[in-house]
């Protein structure tokens, strides 16, 4: 069995012992997928709810597949939990994987959690551990916190592991990365993290091997990127609506020349969720720190591009029913950021369903997973979990995440359920002439009426 130097000793890959600091969406599911490798996991939380729910095979959210892994892997009796940093102790590596939420009053990411799990743990690890980050953070933290972590512990070391996960495949992802990045300062650090992630490269996983600053850059360079790529084909679904164009069509042309790419090419109500959003306007506060505003310039447009997709649809609401919205029933399918996920932190859907509640209109909102958690953060609203409650009566129908289920409906049968046949497909993804032949009358970001 391969070995990894501690300190010029050697003990077993497998016998390396790992904690996960943060059980959140990110930690539940780091831990789970490293305990299925074969290692043996402890995932520490503050938070004594979330730790009972989790050591009884109780995931308190919604993902794919993790439900399962995380019973099988505490029935190994590889995986468990605690609210106590003492069970750490005996780890030889400890991923930190907390939140990075943004700050109250600004845009910059607020540094409170990780900072706290470093000065939490560094006391307690023995020597010859490796602390290694996988939270989002500004550049230079890494560096700050490997400092920090010396002057109170100097045995041990700190390298930086970037996520990539995406909602709704978080399961694989981890177990089946596209890539591995590691921001290292010495060789003894990456060794173990490639006896960590032996199975992946098995598999032939890329392995990027980086500083510690680049390690940081990645992960929000990547999500500048896709939200540039996202807000490129909403601003041309701009464009579209005033020159009389298609842009399913546009997008469809310009995403087979291989340098664009036709992934994340699809107009719509735009990005959200507990990523993307933060992560750019993160991104922007740590340039302007570094004096380098002017680089990420262009993201404060991405993100202007970006929420003006849902005033959008609100303007075609009003433009379908009337500018006085008062009383009138709105039927919202989709609370979630994204389908196969009940996450609803900055969702687009219910950012339109609270401005057009504002307005006045009665709205009720549909999602066949995030119904909880959108009822939770806004319980003004009305929610439902019965598709044709949601649709009665509704004067008209908005499309706001793209759930399978959504695209399963049958025009024909709803339309009974209706006030009136008006449908506002915020995503582009449904059968466009297939609600028209129905009698519905159907408008898109991007494309011209055809009605």
């Amino acid at each position: 069995m391969p070995t990894v130097p501690f300190l010029g000793t050697t003990i077993s890959a497998m016998a390396l012992k790992i904690s996960v600091i943060g059980t959140g969406y990110l930690g539940a599911t780091h831990a789970a997928c490293i305990s299925s490798l074969g290692f043996e996991v402890v995932g520490i939380d503050t938070d004594a709810a979330k730790i009972a729910a989790l050591q009884n095979g109780k995931v308190p959210f919604f993902e794919p597949d993790l439900e399962e892994l995380l019973s099988a892997e505490i029935a190994s009796g590889r995986l468990t939990f605690s609210t106590s940093f003492d069970d750490l102790r005996d780890a030889d590596v400890h991923f930190i994987c907390v939140g990075t939420p943004q700050v109250k009053d600004g845009l910059a990411a607020d540094m409170t959690y990780v900072n706290g799990a470093l000065e939490a743990i560094a006391p307690l690890i023995k020597a010859g551990s490796l602390v290694v980050g996988k939270s989002t953070v500004p550049v230079g933290t890494a560096a700050r916190l490997r400092a920090r972590l010396l002057e109170i512990n100097p045995d041990v070391d700190l390298a930086w592991n970037p996520e990539f996960l995406r909602e709704g495949f978080a399961v694989d992802d981890t177990l089946h990365p596209n890539r591995l990045v590691v921001g290292v300062t010495n060789d003894r650090a990456e060794n173990i993290l490639k006896e960590v992630y032996a199975k992946n490269l098995a598999e032939q996983t890329p392995w990027v091997r980086a500083d510690l600053p680049t390690s940081e850059l990645v992960k929000v360079a990547a999500n500048s990127f896709l939200a540039t790529k996202i807000s490129f084909i909403n601003a041309m679904a701009e464009i579209c609506e005033a020159a009389g164009g298609d842009v399913t069509v546009l997008a469809k042309a310009i995403g087979y020349d291989p340098r664009i790419g036709s992934r994340f090419l699809q107009a719509g109500i735009g990005f959200g969720g507990g990523c993307l959003p933060k992560d750019i306007r993160a991104f922007m506060a740590r340039a302007e720190e570094l004096g380098a505003r002017q680089a990420l310039e262009f993201l404060r447009e991405i993100d202007s591009i970006n929420l003006r997709a849902r005033a959008r649809v609100i303007d075609l609401v009003r433009r379908d029913l009337s500018e006085d919205l008062m009383g009138k029933k709105v039927a919202i399918l989709g609370a979630a950021f994204k389908p196969d996920s009940d996450d609803v932190r900055d969702s687009p859907a219910l950012d339109i369903a609270v401005q057009i509640h504002a307005a006045g209109a009665d709205v009720v909102v549909h999602d066949p997973k995030a119904t909880h958690p959108a009822k939770q953060r806004f319980p003004a609203l009305t929610f439902t979990e019965d598709i044709d409650e949601c649709l009665r009566e509704a004067e008209i129908v908005l499309h706001l995440t793209e759930w399978k289920i959504y695209r399963e409906l049958d025009p024909s049968v709803i339309k009974g359920l209706v006030k009136r046949p008006i449908l506002i497909d915020g995503r582009n993804m449904l059968d466009r002439s297939k609600w028209q032949a129905a009698g519905w009358h159907v408008r898109a970001l991007g494309r011209a009426d055809t009605n």
